[in-house]
């Protein structure tokens, strides 16, 4: 009887056994199909994309799609891998705690995965900016802020990603978003003025008053190339080879001059007197006549010559000529200046310096 027993007992366990083993096939079986049918989905979207997506992109002027397409491909199908495993493993009855931690773990990848998506598309996105303004003289600027942006957009999605990871993990975001506010408030106070020249110089990126290798004059009247824009100051080239560097919040604050913009012509001017009793009509001519034999003076627009008031001792005339580049304005003028005195003495035109009448009268007690 004890055999039979024995026997017996021996069926029902194999029985129990061979149910458990097709259970957990079946589930397996299952999970490894939720993985095949993404792999399956991860494949075709990346032929649609590299066959049909490229044929999209290539009715647009522009290469950028072309671009952000290459870039983010891969990503896309990380992401689809990445997603199938995730409900492959939901789909598993395995310990609700084993399930919480590996499917977290998935989640955070996935959360990785769709970050690094949206940054490589920005990252292009700003790439392909730079790479048409390098004809422009702004270009340098552009460049100097793609690292900035590149840097903002990083901290911006590694927050996001927190954000959405604790919020999945059902901790509690709002003390984690009051300490850092209550953070940046300390670090704000104790850096204001860091922080002031900082978003200064975001402000002078982005509305440009004036780029790299313009010439400024600013209100204290120095002149200068600007050679740098930085985070924090700007570094001016002045006409005597010294270096003069502005905080950015000061520069923000200042009244300047951009002899660069809108283009880099610029006007010259030469006052001169010349003397009571000179033709004004004959030296108006002459003035203008001697600016277009110049090289470098540009006849559009053309020279003019004005009488612009009666001096003390002189009629006082004003010479205005445009030159094609403002660091040629000094050479040309000279030129113009040592062309009028030449062409003044040979119409003998005199420029009269200034002279005093004393005049003595006698009085009732002067003898003589």
């Amino acid at each position: 009887m004890s055999r039979v027993r024995g026997f017996i007992q021996g069926l029902f366990l194999t029985q129990e056994t061979d149910d458990f083993l097709l259970y957990w096939a079946k589930e397996i079986l299952g999970a490894l199909l939720i993985i095949s049918v993404f792999w399956m989905l991860s494949n075709l979207t990346v032929m649609v994309l590299n066959k049909w997506g490229r044929r999209l992109t290539a009715f647009t002027k522009t290469d950028l799609d072309d671009r952000v397409l290459q870039r983010v491909i891969p990503y896309v199908s990380r992401l689809f891998n990445v997603l199938g495993i995730y409900l492959a493993i939901r789909s598993l009855p395995l310990h609700e705690n084993l399930v919480m931690v590996a499917s977290g773990i998935i989640y955070i990848i996935l959360v990785v995965i769709v970050c690094n998506l949206i940054y490589h598309a920005v990252d292009e996105l700003m790439k392909w900016y730079v790479a048409g303004q390098q004809e422009t003289a702004g270009a340098a600027v552009s460049r100097q802020m793609v690292p900035i942006a590149e840097k903002i957009v990083s901290l911006f999605l590694m927050g996001a990603a927190l954000i959405v990871v604790l919020k999945h993990f059902n901790y509690d975001i709002f003390s984690l978003v009051t300490a850092l506010g209550i953070g940046s408030l300390a670090i704000g106070m104790a850096a204001k003025d860091t922080l002031a020249h900082m978003i200064s110089g975001f402000t002078i990126m982005l509305d440009r008053p004036f780029r790299i290798g313009d010439r400024i004059q600013l209100i204290g009247g120095q002149i200068g190339d600007v050679a740098d824009i930085g985070l924090r100051s700007t570094k001016i080239k002045t006409l005597d080879n010294q270096l003069l560097i502005i905080p950015n919040s000061d520069l923000c604050n200042t009244m300047l001059t951009n002899q660069a913009f809108p283009d880099s012509r610029v006007k010259g001017r030469i006052n001169i007197g010349v003397e009571y009793g000179s033709d004004v009509d004959q030296v108006k001519q002459l003035l203008v006549a001697t600016a277009e034999e110049v090289t470098g003076v540009l006849s559009d627009p053309a020279p003019e010559a004005y009488f612009v008031s009666f001096g003390d001792s002189a009629l006082n005339m004003s010479l205005f000529f445009w030159v094609e580049d403002y660091a040629t304005l000094f050479a040309a003028t000279d030129k113009v200046n040592s062309l009028i005195l030449k062409r003044f003495n040979e119409h003998s035109i005199e420029i009269p310096f200034p002279t005093r009448t004393v005049k003595l009268h006698k009085g009732p007690d002067c003898h003589g």
